[in-house]
């Protein structure tokens, strides 16, 4: 009882820096405890029982390694964690890689107290991260608020903020650093400038921590030479009698072997494509059809010509470049497409267009574009039939109220789309200011997840930038829809009279639809409600 008391009094001596504790950021304490079965903190208080609770481990394992009795409070959380355990010896274990799992600030006799800053997960999808640019060097202090560094994200470019203040002491993961997992140590900051010198050759524990366990497993070899032994002689004779025959027999199918006897050709000069190279009846029959020639494409890559060396560049993916390969890939092979093709006139939207920029020329406001003119016709036919606007999910469809259009911009760096909210309720002027500012911020590569995150429904369009007559789009998942706008082109079309025409511009627009949510019928539906509003634009107005 008395060692137990001392220890408690002399760990009390270490919290009498306790204000200091309790100014930390939450997020700290999330982060030491990150490993731990403790669930996460959210209060000031929460964070100083953790440090308790914490420090009454080490109490009770030290108690426990010298036969010291503690109080019944102690004593009983002892049982209770002892229990779990199959001895003193895996109590110990558990307690020493609790300690070394423990990430946040040290307490080490040899190191001065420091924090350890993970990769943060800045998106919901975020495995990893790229770092694209520090903002601080070593030594510079820190404040909270302060950005850290620039973090290449899976979706964008976001800036990572500093959490207390400090000094940052080294930077583990340098500028262009890739791959980076979520939670893997990039920076270490210390509360004094003159420890910084000590972390120049500091390792994080992370590092170095999973290298250990695996070396317990060594002392097995000896018993694997026993037991070799003995199972490989009857292996080795078992096997020579069936590799001999597998070598010389062909299999076939019984109608492929009478189909080929009738013929008159030999089973070795065809090629299997069954089960295992097993000759089937489809094989016979493309060998007769190619003239007896062998199917197999192998001897004719064999050529004494010489092919020239290639030219080339290796361009390294970025975040954004491997998100959108992945999920458009997943898009196609996952997802039903089928596709509705409209022809739609727009004569009138363009006058309509003239009208309200020669107003906001005079007001001095934005010259409103063809594409905001369609995202609003979008917003509102999704409105109309809201079938549309909906995903799905393996036990459901689930159909959004909120109408949001995400926008297809192109940039150096990928293709991203930025996400208009409530669209159906916005007029076309705030519609044309958004999509300058998102599309502003996605060439400049700073879109932060609420930008992009949420959308419902996706436009595309290549038609007015890049004069593209007609094509289709691959649905942006867990969407349901998207739509892919083509340029407008001046057609004769049949007027009023028998021998008379009239030129009209038409703009060819494609649905791209997930049948598993939405229908053929449904689809023209709203193919017929977004026409009808671009050729009545004044309906939208209303």
């Amino acid at each position: 009882m008395t060692y137990a008391s001392r220890l408690i009094i002399n760990h009390s001596k270490k919290l009498k820096h306790v204000s200091t504790l309790l100014r930390r950021d939450h997020a700290v304490a999330v982060r030491c405890y990150s490993n731990c079965t403790q669930p996460s903190l959210t209060g000031r208080q929460d964070i100083f029982k953790a440090r308790l609770n914490y420090s009454t481990v080490e109490i009770i394992s030290k108690c426990s390694a010298g036969n010291v009795s503690m109080p019944s409070g102690i004593s009983t959380m002892s049982t209770k964690l002892s229990s779990t355990m199959a001895g003193p010896k895996l109590f110990k274990e558990f307690i020493s890689s609790q300690m070394r799992s423990v990430r946040g600030f040290s307490s080490s006799s040899d190191l001065p107290p420091h924090q350890e800053i993970g990769m943060p997960s800045l998106s919901p999808t975020m495995t990893e991260g790229n770092i694209a640019r520090w903002l601080k060097k070593e030594g510079d202090k820190v404040a909270p608020g302060e950005v850290l560094c620039e973090v290449e994200t899976d979706k964008a470019t976001v800036e990572m903020e500093c959490m207390e203040e400090g000094f940052l002491a080294k930077i583990v993961k340098e500028e262009g650093a890739k791959e980076i997992q979520v939670g893997e140590v990039i920076a270490i900051t210390v509360e004094e400038e003159e420890d910084i010198q000590k972390f120049k050759d500091y390792t994080p524990s992370s590092d170095a921590g999973p290298a250990a366990p695996e070396e317990k497993p060594a002392p097995s070899p000896p018993k694997e030479e026993k037991v070799e032994k003995p199972t490989t002689a009857p292996e080795a004779k078992s096997s020579k009698p069936s590799s001999a025959p597998s070598e010389d027999r062909i299999f076939a199918s019984p109608l492929a072997r009478k189909l080929a006897e009738d013929n008159s050709v030999p089973l070795s000069s065809i090629k299997g494509t069954g089960p295992e190279g097993r000759i089937v009846k489809a094989d016979v029959e493309d060998f007769l059809a190619s003239g007896g020639k062998e199917t197999t494409a192998k001897p004719s890559k064999r050529t004494d010509s010489k092919v020239p060396d290639l030219d080339y560049v290796d361009i390294p993916h970025t975040q954004i470049r491997k998100v959108t390969a992945s999920r458009l890939a997943f898009s196609k092979q996952t997802i039903p497409h089928y596709y509705l093709t409209v022809d739609t006139c727009v004569d009138k939207m363009m006058g309509l267009r003239s009208q309200l920029n020669l107003y906001q020329e005079t007001s001095g406001g934005k010259r409103i574009s063809v594409n905001d003119l369609v995202i609003k016709a979008a917003a509102l036919a999704l409105r109309k039939v809201p079938q549309c606007n909906s995903s799905w999910t393996d036990e459901y469809i689930r159909q959004f109220k909120n109408v949001n259009i995400n926008v297809a911009v192109q940039t150096e760096n990928g293709l991203y789309v930025p996400v208009v909210k409530d669209a159906d309720k916005k007029g076309l002027s705030t519609i044309g200011e958004e999509v300058r500012f998102l599309a502003q911020k996605a060439k400049e590569n700073s879109l932060k997840p609420e930008d992009y995150e949420g959308g419902t429904f996706t436009v595309s369009n290549l038609g007015g930038p890049f004069g593209i007559k007609q094509f289709c789009a691959v649905i942006n998942p867990p969407q349901a829809a998207i739509l892919a706008i083509g340029s407008a082109e001046k057609r004769v079309v049949p007027g009023t009279g028998p021998d008379q025409y009239n030129v009209a511009s038409y703009m060819s627009v494609t649905l791209s639809c997930d049948h598993r949510v939405i229908d053929g019928a449904i689809g023209a539906e709203w193919l017929k409600a977004f026409k009808g509003y671009i050729e009545t634009p004044e309906s939208m107005l209303l």
